[in-house]
Protein backbone atom coordinates (compact mmCIF):
# COMPACT_ATOMS: atom_id res chain seq x y z
CA UNK A 1 0.00 0.00 0.00
CA UNK A 2 1.44 3.72 -1.04
CA UNK A 3 1.77 6.18 1.82
CA UNK A 4 1.10 9.50 0.17
CA UNK A 5 2.70 12.37 3.12
CA UNK A 6 6.16 12.88 3.84
CA UNK A 7 7.76 9.57 4.49
CA UNK A 8 9.38 8.13 1.00
CA UNK A 9 7.40 5.57 -0.92
CA UNK A 10 8.22 3.51 -3.72
CA UNK A 11 7.03 3.95 -7.18
CA UNK A 12 5.25 1.04 -9.01
CA UNK A 13 4.32 2.92 -12.04
CA UNK A 14 7.02 1.42 -13.23
CA UNK A 15 8.21 -2.40 -12.85
CA UNK A 16 10.49 -5.20 -14.49
CA UNK A 17 8.84 -3.91 -17.71
CA UNK A 18 10.15 -0.89 -17.79
CA UNK A 19 13.37 -2.01 -16.31
CA UNK A 20 13.48 -4.49 -19.18
CA UNK A 21 14.04 -1.28 -21.78
CA UNK A 22 17.09 -0.22 -19.67
CA UNK A 23 18.56 -3.29 -19.30
CA UNK A 24 18.18 -4.66 -22.65
CA UNK A 25 18.66 -1.19 -24.64
CA UNK A 26 21.55 -0.47 -22.83
CA UNK A 27 23.33 -3.16 -23.34
CA UNK A 28 22.26 -3.90 -27.00
CA UNK A 29 23.72 0.15 -27.71
CA UNK A 30 27.15 -1.01 -25.97
CA UNK A 31 26.97 -4.08 -28.17
CA UNK A 32 26.74 -2.14 -31.55
CA UNK A 33 29.24 0.30 -30.35
CA UNK A 34 31.42 -2.32 -29.54
CA UNK A 35 31.33 -3.84 -32.77
CA UNK A 36 32.29 -0.83 -34.51
CA UNK A 37 35.29 -0.61 -32.43
CA UNK A 38 36.07 -3.81 -33.03
CA UNK A 39 36.39 -3.89 -36.61
CA UNK A 40 34.44 -7.18 -37.38
CA UNK A 41 33.17 -7.58 -40.87
CA UNK A 42 31.28 -10.25 -43.16
CA UNK A 43 29.01 -12.64 -40.85
CA UNK A 44 30.63 -11.54 -37.75
CA UNK A 45 29.42 -8.37 -38.48
CA UNK A 46 26.26 -8.84 -39.33
CA UNK A 47 25.52 -11.61 -35.96
CA UNK A 48 26.78 -8.56 -33.52
CA UNK A 49 24.85 -5.98 -35.30
CA UNK A 50 21.74 -8.17 -35.32
CA UNK A 51 22.48 -9.65 -31.78
CA UNK A 52 22.45 -5.59 -30.66
CA UNK A 53 19.90 -4.40 -32.35
CA UNK A 54 18.04 -6.93 -31.48
CA UNK A 55 18.27 -6.55 -27.72
CA UNK A 56 17.17 -2.68 -28.47
CA UNK A 57 14.20 -3.91 -29.96
CA UNK A 58 13.41 -6.39 -26.86
CA UNK A 59 13.74 -3.36 -24.60
CA UNK A 60 11.43 -1.38 -26.42
CA UNK A 61 8.89 -4.10 -27.01
CA UNK A 62 8.99 -4.42 -22.49
CA UNK A 63 8.30 -0.74 -22.82
CA UNK A 64 4.95 -1.26 -25.26
CA UNK A 65 3.54 -4.01 -23.23
CA UNK A 66 3.64 -1.85 -20.12
CA UNK A 67 1.33 0.78 -21.87
CA UNK A 68 -2.02 0.83 -20.69
CA UNK A 69 -3.12 1.49 -24.65
CA UNK A 70 -0.46 -0.40 -26.50
CA UNK A 71 -2.08 0.76 -29.84
CA UNK A 72 -1.64 5.02 -29.16
CA UNK A 73 1.72 4.06 -28.65
CA UNK A 74 2.59 6.59 -31.73
CA UNK A 75 2.04 8.87 -29.65
CA UNK A 76 5.53 9.18 -28.09
CA UNK A 77 6.82 10.71 -30.81
CA UNK A 78 4.80 13.41 -30.67
CA UNK A 79 6.77 15.41 -27.97
CA UNK A 80 10.47 15.72 -28.95
CA UNK A 81 10.74 19.27 -27.23
CA UNK A 82 10.21 18.21 -23.75
CA UNK A 83 10.47 14.59 -23.45
CA UNK A 84 13.50 12.55 -23.44
CA UNK A 85 10.97 9.47 -23.87
CA UNK A 86 10.35 10.73 -27.34
CA UNK A 87 13.60 11.55 -28.28
CA UNK A 88 15.07 7.97 -27.57
CA UNK A 89 12.07 6.47 -29.78
CA UNK A 90 13.22 8.57 -32.31
CA UNK A 91 16.72 7.15 -32.23
CA UNK A 92 15.58 3.73 -32.11
CA UNK A 93 14.03 4.75 -35.22
CA UNK A 94 16.81 6.25 -36.47
CA UNK A 95 19.15 3.36 -35.69
CA UNK A 96 17.02 0.35 -36.74
CA UNK A 97 17.48 1.41 -40.38
CA UNK A 98 21.10 1.88 -40.47
CA UNK A 99 21.69 -0.97 -38.04
CA UNK A 100 20.20 -3.10 -40.32
CA UNK A 101 22.00 -1.24 -43.50
CA UNK A 102 25.51 -1.90 -42.16
CA UNK A 103 24.94 -5.22 -40.72
CA UNK A 104 23.42 -6.64 -44.32
CA UNK A 105 24.16 -3.91 -47.30
CA UNK A 106 26.40 -1.55 -46.32
CA UNK A 107 29.20 -2.30 -43.81
CA UNK A 108 30.43 0.87 -44.01
CA UNK A 109 27.55 2.48 -41.99
CA UNK A 110 28.59 0.85 -39.00
CA UNK A 111 30.53 4.02 -37.54
CA UNK A 112 26.48 5.92 -37.94
CA UNK A 113 24.64 2.85 -36.15
CA UNK A 114 27.22 3.18 -32.88
CA UNK A 115 26.90 6.68 -32.99
CA UNK A 116 23.14 6.51 -33.27
CA UNK A 117 23.01 3.71 -30.03
CA UNK A 118 25.21 6.27 -28.44
CA UNK A 119 22.49 8.53 -28.72
CA UNK A 120 19.87 5.80 -27.88
CA UNK A 121 21.53 4.99 -24.73
CA UNK A 122 22.42 8.71 -23.42
CA UNK A 123 18.33 9.62 -24.13
CA UNK A 124 17.70 6.50 -21.96
CA UNK A 125 19.65 7.87 -18.85
CA UNK A 126 18.03 11.41 -19.04
CA UNK A 127 14.79 9.50 -19.34
CA UNK A 128 15.38 7.98 -15.92
CA UNK A 129 17.05 11.04 -14.85
CA UNK A 130 13.88 13.43 -15.55
CA UNK A 131 11.85 11.60 -13.05
CA UNK A 132 12.60 14.48 -10.10
CA UNK A 133 10.60 13.24 -7.75
CA UNK A 134 12.69 10.22 -7.22
CA UNK A 135 16.14 10.80 -5.57
CA UNK A 136 18.02 7.70 -6.62
CA UNK A 137 16.66 8.81 -10.28
CA UNK A 138 17.28 12.61 -10.40
CA UNK A 139 20.83 12.88 -9.14
CA UNK A 140 22.66 14.09 -12.58
CA UNK A 141 25.42 11.42 -11.76
CA UNK A 142 23.41 8.71 -13.12
CA UNK A 143 23.85 9.43 -16.24
CA UNK A 144 27.25 8.58 -17.32
CA UNK A 145 26.44 6.06 -14.75
CA UNK A 146 24.05 4.58 -16.72
CA UNK A 147 25.73 4.98 -20.20
CA UNK A 148 29.36 3.63 -18.60
CA UNK A 149 26.78 0.57 -17.17
CA UNK A 150 25.38 -0.02 -21.23
CA UNK A 151 28.75 0.30 -22.83
CA UNK A 152 30.45 -2.31 -20.40
CA UNK A 153 27.55 -5.04 -20.96
CA UNK A 154 27.94 -4.78 -24.50
CA UNK A 155 31.58 -5.35 -24.57
CA UNK A 156 30.63 -7.98 -21.98
CA UNK A 157 28.51 -9.48 -24.47
CA UNK A 158 31.09 -9.07 -27.88
CA UNK A 159 33.67 -11.05 -25.13
CA UNK A 160 31.02 -14.11 -24.41
CA UNK A 161 31.09 -15.00 -28.14
CA UNK A 162 34.60 -14.07 -28.76
CA UNK A 163 35.50 -17.80 -29.10
CA UNK A 164 32.60 -18.15 -31.58
CA UNK A 165 33.94 -14.72 -33.99
CA UNK A 166 37.28 -14.64 -32.71
CA UNK A 167 37.23 -10.78 -33.10
CA UNK A 168 39.45 -10.34 -29.83
CA UNK A 169 42.16 -8.67 -29.55
CA UNK A 170 44.24 -7.56 -26.44
CA UNK A 171 43.97 -3.80 -27.60
CA UNK A 172 39.86 -4.60 -27.19
CA UNK A 173 40.43 -6.28 -24.28
CA UNK A 174 41.77 -3.46 -22.34
CA UNK A 175 39.04 -1.34 -23.12
CA UNK A 176 36.58 -4.00 -21.50
CA UNK A 177 38.88 -3.54 -18.37
CA UNK A 178 38.49 0.26 -18.49
CA UNK A 179 34.81 0.48 -19.60
CA UNK A 180 34.04 -2.03 -15.69
CA UNK A 181 36.40 0.05 -13.94
CA UNK A 182 35.21 3.27 -14.81
CA UNK A 183 31.32 1.97 -14.85
CA UNK A 184 32.64 1.42 -10.83
CA UNK A 185 33.93 4.52 -10.03
CA UNK A 186 30.50 6.08 -11.86
CA UNK A 187 28.62 4.06 -9.41
CA UNK A 188 30.69 5.32 -6.36
CA UNK A 189 30.62 8.63 -7.67
CA UNK A 190 26.34 8.77 -7.87
CA UNK A 191 26.36 6.66 -4.44
CA UNK A 192 28.24 9.40 -2.19
CA UNK A 193 25.59 11.90 -3.57
CA UNK A 194 22.76 9.71 -2.35
CA UNK A 195 23.34 9.16 1.06
CA UNK A 196 21.66 12.56 2.29
CA UNK A 197 18.65 12.20 -0.39
CA UNK A 198 17.65 8.16 -0.98
CA UNK A 199 15.37 6.36 1.49
CA UNK A 200 16.80 3.98 3.73
CA UNK A 201 15.12 1.12 1.77
CA UNK A 202 16.76 1.91 -1.63
CA UNK A 203 19.93 2.77 -0.20
CA UNK A 204 19.55 -0.69 1.00
CA UNK A 205 18.54 -2.09 -2.34
CA UNK A 206 21.35 -0.69 -4.38
CA UNK A 207 23.90 -1.21 -1.94
CA UNK A 208 23.10 -4.69 -2.74
CA UNK A 209 22.74 -4.24 -6.31
CA UNK A 210 25.91 -2.32 -5.68
CA UNK A 211 28.57 -5.22 -3.68
CA UNK A 212 27.58 -7.74 -7.07
CA UNK A 213 28.34 -4.85 -9.37
CA UNK A 214 31.91 -4.46 -7.66
CA UNK A 215 32.30 -8.02 -7.10
CA UNK A 216 31.20 -10.11 -9.48
CA UNK A 217 30.81 -7.18 -12.49
CA UNK A 218 34.13 -5.61 -11.68
CA UNK A 219 36.49 -7.63 -9.68
CA UNK A 220 36.30 -10.96 -11.38
CA UNK A 221 36.09 -9.90 -14.61
CA UNK A 222 39.24 -8.11 -13.77
CA UNK A 223 40.94 -11.11 -12.78
CA UNK A 224 39.58 -12.83 -15.86
CA UNK A 225 41.19 -10.40 -18.06
CA UNK A 226 44.50 -10.14 -16.11
CA UNK A 227 45.05 -14.08 -16.56
CA UNK A 228 43.58 -13.89 -20.30
CA UNK A 229 46.15 -11.06 -20.86
CA UNK A 230 48.87 -13.17 -19.13
CA UNK A 231 48.34 -16.37 -20.92
CA UNK A 232 48.53 -17.06 -24.76
CA UNK A 233 46.14 -14.45 -26.22
CA UNK A 234 43.57 -17.03 -28.60
CA UNK A 235 44.23 -19.97 -27.09
CA UNK A 236 41.07 -21.90 -25.60
CA UNK A 237 41.49 -21.07 -22.23
CA UNK A 238 41.76 -17.32 -22.72
CA UNK A 239 38.58 -17.20 -24.76
CA UNK A 240 36.62 -19.15 -21.91
CA UNK A 241 37.94 -16.73 -19.07
CA UNK A 242 37.32 -13.98 -21.00
CA UNK A 243 33.57 -14.95 -22.02
CA UNK A 244 33.01 -15.74 -18.06
CA UNK A 245 34.33 -12.05 -17.36
CA UNK A 246 31.63 -10.79 -19.98
CA UNK A 247 28.88 -12.76 -18.96
CA UNK A 248 29.43 -11.40 -15.11
CA UNK A 249 30.06 -7.61 -16.09
CA UNK A 250 26.70 -7.92 -18.27
CA UNK A 251 24.48 -10.16 -15.82
CA UNK A 252 25.85 -7.77 -12.75
CA UNK A 253 24.85 -4.75 -14.85
CA UNK A 254 21.44 -5.72 -15.99
CA UNK A 255 20.81 -6.63 -12.27
CA UNK A 256 21.78 -3.22 -11.29
CA UNK A 257 19.27 -1.79 -13.56
CA UNK A 258 16.69 -3.83 -12.96
CA UNK A 259 17.41 -2.98 -8.82
CA UNK A 260 17.15 0.51 -9.43
CA UNK A 261 14.21 0.58 -11.48
CA UNK A 262 11.90 -1.90 -9.28
CA UNK A 263 13.26 -1.62 -5.61
CA UNK A 264 15.38 1.65 -5.80
CA UNK A 265 12.62 4.19 -6.89
CA UNK A 266 11.48 5.78 -3.55
CA UNK A 267 9.70 9.20 -4.19
CA UNK A 268 10.99 11.68 -1.95
CA UNK A 269 7.71 12.38 -0.23
CA UNK A 270 6.08 15.96 0.45
CA UNK A 271 8.70 18.45 0.94
CA UNK A 272 6.97 21.33 2.86
CA UNK A 273 9.77 24.07 3.48
CA UNK A 274 7.56 26.60 5.23
CA UNK A 275 4.65 25.44 7.18
CA UNK A 276 1.98 27.55 7.71
CA UNK A 277 1.02 28.83 11.03
CA UNK A 278 -2.20 30.65 11.64
CA UNK A 279 -2.15 33.96 13.40
CA UNK A 280 1.91 34.46 12.31
CA UNK A 281 2.58 36.77 10.04
CA UNK A 282 3.73 36.34 6.68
Amino acid sequence: MNHYGPRPWQQTQWDWRAAGNFMCGGAGSGLVVYTALSGARGVELTALLLAGLGLVGLGLLCVWLEIGRPLRAINVFFNPRTSWMSREAIAATALMPVGLAAALLAPQLVWLAAALALVFVYCQSRMLQAAKGIAAWREPRLVPLLITTGLAEGAGLFWLGAAWHGRGTPALLLVFAALVIVRMIAWRAWRQRLAAHAAPRALAAIDGAGRTLLVAGTLVPLVAIAVAGVGQFGAPATATLAAVGGLLAAIAGAWFKFTLVTRGGFNQGFALTHLPIRGARR
